[in-house]
């Protein structure tokens, strides 16, 4: 009798694609929650995910669609696969107005940041890789550097930004890294609010400097408790000396007005 090619062993082989397709997803999946692949970053192609796996095309072309249909990657014509933002739109617009309209809640942001950013430095220092700071290390040459020339403070306060965030990616805690990529936008712009502020005035700078390399220091010579005292130090230092020029300028404005007869 003569088996059809659909049946028994092709049927035993369709069944195994399915099963690996399974461990296809998984092993991306985890790639992306240990921050390896990030959020708008390209799948390596099939080739090499099919050398990696050491599985099938057909595995890794399985494998890709049940990620599609998780709404974890996405493909799009002549781009190909990529991570899609996996922790999904913030109201970032009306709060972005808050913090224009009303200067105060920077404050609150820089809080935040305290709270976030000190344990993200105890972590790197516990968990860093010698990969994770080598970037660490990269980052803070590229901060450092930027304060040599004529450098736009929304680029410097990127940099700035940069070197934070591959803190908090080297405590290898994907929570706190999704929560800190999807809070981007408004921590740059305490990060733009210090840099635009405090460093054109020499003795300001001088003290984020040494704060910066402090932290840098802690982290890559995983000192925990440094760590976590340097962060909270630097956010907290940032938010005394902004407070310390508003009241400078309200100041100013009350020498003025009087100078100028109002009451």
């Amino acid at each position: 009798m003569v088996v059809p090619a659909w049946s028994g062993a092709n049927e035993t082989k369709m069944e195994g694609d399915r099963k690996l397709a399974d461990v296809v997803a998984e092993k991306i999946e985890s790639l992306i929650v240990e921050g390896v692949l990030k959020a708008g970053q390209m799948l390596p192609s099939e080739r090499r995910l099919t050398e990696k796996l050491g599985v099938s095309r057909t595995a890794v072309r399985e494998g890709i669609k049940i990620l599609r249909a998780r709404g974890i990657v996405e493909t799009s014509h002549g781009r190909g696969t990529y991570v899609t933002e996996l922790t999904g739109e913030l109201a970032l617009p009306p709060m972005m107005h808050l913090l224009t309209a009303y200067p105060r809640t920077l404050y609150d942001l820089l809080e935040v940041r305290s709270l976030l950013e000190s344990e993200a430095a105890r972590l790197a220092a516990l968990r860093g890789t010698t990969a994770d700071f080598t970037m660490i290390g990269h980052r803070y040459r590229e901060m450092v550097a930027s304060h040599e020339g004529d450098v736009d403070p929304s680029v410097h306060a990127r940099l700035d930004h940069a070197f934070h965030l591959s803190i908090c990616e080297a405590s290898h805690n994907p929570v706190l890294v999704h929560m800190l990529r999807s809070l981007t936008d408004l921590l740059l712009s305490s990060v733009y609010a210090s840099v635009n502020n405090l460093y054109h005035r020499e003795p300001y700078k001088r003290q984020i400097d040494r704060q910066h390399h402090r932290l840098y220091n802690a982290v890559v010579g995983k000192l925990p408790e440094q760590a976590r005292k340097a962060a909270a130090e630097h956010v907290k230092i940032v938010g005394e000396s902004l407070q310390e020029l508003e009241q400078e300028e309200h100041r100013l404005v009350r020498a003025t007005l009087r100078l100028e007869g109002w009451k």
